[in-house]
């Protein structure tokens, strides 16, 4: 199976397939027809899995220039306190206090334009979605979050922060904008030549700019290991902004297939497999999504069961996972010790392009944790060697000027 193939088995397996004529579309669809995109049903939308490249060259072509993602069918809103004016005195810490009794981050520490990767929580301290909080840009918009949460839970999700902080804030879905997304070693110029500046912005912030008259919010961070950045855009922008990028050379659009590939090879999550309403922050090996004020307040949901986990350590740990020989091991391949015993599942898995070799993530027994530890997969009815190693797979380049 292709990384491609698997990226739509993934949307598959988490339910959110719909049939053909129900699929929902970016602002970008027309786009992707035109480049000559294979589009397949992903969380809901008719999505681009690749273009004319391929998934491999288009992973490639990330890694040492610049690939350019439709994510618009990611949710994006503004929670708002209601508590307080929006920009008055003690307007963000009201609005930070509503949004921690849902994430263990540290959001009231937040500096204005300021970005925190954070995780909604269920009452057994289980992974409900991860998500981007970022805090408004200016003064005014003090007592703002802007929310990036995925696009599979979506509704789920803002019905749970609507229901939770209903008196506190209002939440309000940003249906009309598309989210793209830059990434690569090449970002950077080929952004700053469109809007100035943006070289210069810090890893894990977001500011309000513009481009050729419409407002954009250009947050730097992303979902490859490589620099880049996040544009929202208004829907009606969306396609002209698409095609100013791709006019420079060294930007080619990404499907979903290569998205995966890349995310993997940095190994970071993708919920519904790696992460799930079933995984803590603490075993899906994510704690620093959890503040260091919250480690010991508490004060989310689940609290008492990660405050456990993070002083005993949890019985089962993600891992990476780096296979001998060629063979890919896929989601689902069960990890035995040794001796035979199983001691855990791969959530994703496939072939690393940038390692040329297979990569997988899993979780196994604490016991079978460490780094270096010596594994088996059961890959097609045959058993073959591992090892855990560290991640990333490849080392991230996020920009830290």
């Amino acid at each position: 199976m292709t990384a491609g193939a698997a990226a739509v088995k993934a949307a598959a397996v988490m339910g959110h397939m719909l049939m053909a004529d129900a699929l929902r579309t970016t602002p970008l669809h027309a786009l992707h027809q035109r480049l000559g995109a294979k589009m397949a049903p992903f969380a809901g939308y008719d999505m681009p899995v690749q273009y004319r490249l391929g998934v491999l060259k288009e992973h490639l072509h990330t890694r040492e220039k610049a690939g350019l993602f439709d994510v618009s069918h990611m949710g994006q809103a503004f929670l708002t306190t209601t508590e307080v004016e929006k920009g008055a005195d003690g307007a963000h810490e009201k609005i930070a206090d509503a949004i921690e009794t849902l994430v263990p981050g540290e959001i009231r520490k937040l500096k204005r334009g300021g970005m925190r990767y954070s995780v909604l929580l269920n009452d057994a301290g289980g992974i409900v979605d991860d998500l981007m909080i970022t805090r408004a840009a200016m003064a005014e918009g003090d007592g703002v979050l802007f929310l990036v949460v995925n696009a599979a839970c979506k509704e789920n999700d803002y019905r749970l922060i609507e229901e939770t902080l209903e008196g506190r804030a209002r939440l309000d879905p940003l249906d009309d904008r598309a989210l793209l997304a830059l990434q690569g070693p090449a970002a950077a110029g080929v952004l700053n030549a469109m809007i100035p500046g943006v070289a210069d912005q810090k890893f894990m912030s977001m500011r309000p700019l513009e481009w050729d008259g419409a407002f954009v919010l250009v947050s730097r961070c992303g979902y490859t290991g490589e620099d880049g950045f996040e544009i929202s855009i208004e829907a009606k922008n969306a396609e002209r902004f698409a095609e100013a990028l791709l006019a420079h050379p060294d930007v080619a659009p990404i499907g979903l297939g290569a998205r995966d590939s890349l995310r993997l090879e940095a190994g970071l999550c993708l919920y519904g497999h790696d992460l799930t309403p079933e995984t803590t922050p603490v075993e899906g090996n994510i704690a620093f999504a959890i503040g260091k004020r919250r480690r010991t307040e508490g004060g989310f949901p689940g609290a008492s069961i990660i405050q456990r986990q993070l002083g005993d350590g949890p019985q089962r740990l993600r891992v990476g996972l780096e296979p001998e020989g060629r063979a890919p091991a896929r989601e689902g391949t069960e990890i035995l010790s040794t001796d035979g015993a199983a001691i855990g599942r791969v959530t994703s898995g496939g072939f690393g392009p940038t390692c040329e070799g297979p990569v997988a993530m899993g979780y196994v027994d604490a016991s079978h944790a460490a780094t270096g530890g010596e594994v088996h997969l059961v890959v097609r009815g045959k058993t073959l060697p591992a090892r855990v190693v560290d991640m990333p797979f490849t080392p991230h380049r996020y920009f830290r000027g």
